[in-house]
């Protein structure tokens, strides 16, 4: 029986989780379960669920969560260090970092720090601090499971192969909603239809990087730090139906793929249940009903931020983290529909420009990055009100 711990439980991946290990009672307890704003939910899942400790990381929420959640036996911690405990402990077999953002960071370190398995979906701990948490991975002799689809993939596609017999990676993705939309169009585009993903049902802050496709570009990023492998082996490609998640090439030709129905339990299960594929009641893909399977080459002049990523990885540093926040930032911004799709990208480009590089950052001069970059967005969407 493990014991899990859910960092960011309200949100499109921690309750895909819930399902998991309400699934599997056999095979799961629920230790803790923490929230940002969304105390409803978090309320809801208490009520529900009985974990024994949860955590609202917004201190103005705590006394309404305190009496929505009136009578039960879990202790309710508050604000970041709340949240920093419960990632640190030790009664968890796994945490599953689930949180949105670089505020995902600091508990993915809090965790590895205190010697406990990392299910990770914030792909901003890589992007933005990769070296650092494979230097506490090592440190630590703790595990880290990629629960993004496409690196889930991969994962499983190397179980049983050896590293040197590695040519490239390949990660595919849907090409988002406007795959097919010209370009000179972009300027029109609205929050609704940035929202619309063809195929899968996520948070909307993914929802629009799948759009501008930069989800793909910090997935470049992520491969990199999850996989030892160098940017220029790592490829893109646009494949529509999202069943095939990502492929591996070796260096005989042979290429293995993992194919799936585009259902986010699948890899959060695995990350789990690593080393054992257990049973699901999902619903299953039927090769006989998918029809064709299509992909394109990525179109890099299109998308902007697929070149912002490599050009970020082969500059290092804080450069990744720059970006991430920058963009992070801009898409809040969008979401308030304060500035245009297209400045989502430009923005970013001019805090990559802007700021200089540290190499070889710890995690107090990676923060502070994020600060100085988030204060720079900020000012900018003052300076358009």
């Amino acid at each position: 029986m493990k014991k899990i711990g859910i960092l960011g439980s309200t949100g499109s991946i921690g309750n895909n989780a819930l399902k998991v290990i309400e699934s599997h009672p056999e095979e799961f307890e629920l230790l803790y379960i923490t929230g940002n704003r969304n105390i409803e939910e978090l309320a809801r899942q208490i009520m529900k669920y009985n974990p024994k400790y949860a955590a609202i990381a917004r201190a103005e929420f705590f006394p309404k969560l305190c009496n929505l959640t009136a009578g039960t036996k879990t202790k309710l911690m508050i604000g970041l260090s709340g949240i920093l405990n419960l990632a640190a402990n030790k009664e968890a077999d796994i945490a599953l970092n689930a949180i949105v953002g670089s505020s995902g960071l600091q508990p993915t370190i809090a965790a590895i720090n205190a010697g406990i398995d990392i299910a990770l979906s914030n792909k901003e701990s890589l992007v933005m601090a990769g070296d650092l948490v494979n230097t506490l991975l090592k440190k630590k002799k703790t595990a880290l499971y990629p629960v993004d689809s496409e690196h889930s993939a991969i994962w499983q596609c190397l179980q049983g192969e050896k590293q040197e017999d590695l040519d490239s990676l390949i990660l595919t993705g849907s090409g988002g909603p406007f795959l097919h939309r010209e370009r000179d169009t972009f300027d029109q585009i609205t929050l609704k239809e940035a929202l619309k993903h063809p195929n899968w049902a996520m948070g909307a802050k993914i929802t629009i990087d799948s759009a501008t496709l930069m989800n793909k570009g910090l997935e470049v990023i992520e491969a990199y730090h999850l996989f030892q492998i160098p940017a220029e082996k790592i490829e893109l490609l646009i494949h529509p139906q999202s069943i095939i998640h990502s492929l591996v090439r070796f260096r005989d030709g042979s290429v293995k793929a993992q194919l799936g129905l585009p259902d986010m339990k699948i890899p959060i299960q695995y990350a789990l249940s690593y080393p054992r594929h257990i049973k699901a009641d999902w619903e299953r893909l039927d090769l006989a009903k998918l029809g064709q399977l299509s992909f394109f080459q990525p179109d890099f002049e299109k998308f902007p931020a697929l070149k912002l990523a490599y050009e970020a990885l082969k500059i290092g540093g804080t450069a990744p983290a720059i970006l991430n926040v920058a963009n992070e930032q801009s898409v809040y911004a969008f979401m308030k529909e304060e500035i245009r799709f297209k400045q989502i990208w430009e923005w970013t480009d001019e805090a990559l420009q802007k700021f200089p590089v540290i190499q070889n950052p710890d995690l107090e001069e990676i923060l502070a990055t994020e600060k100085q970059i988030t204060d720079y967005i900020t000012m900018k969407r003052k300076e358009i009100q």
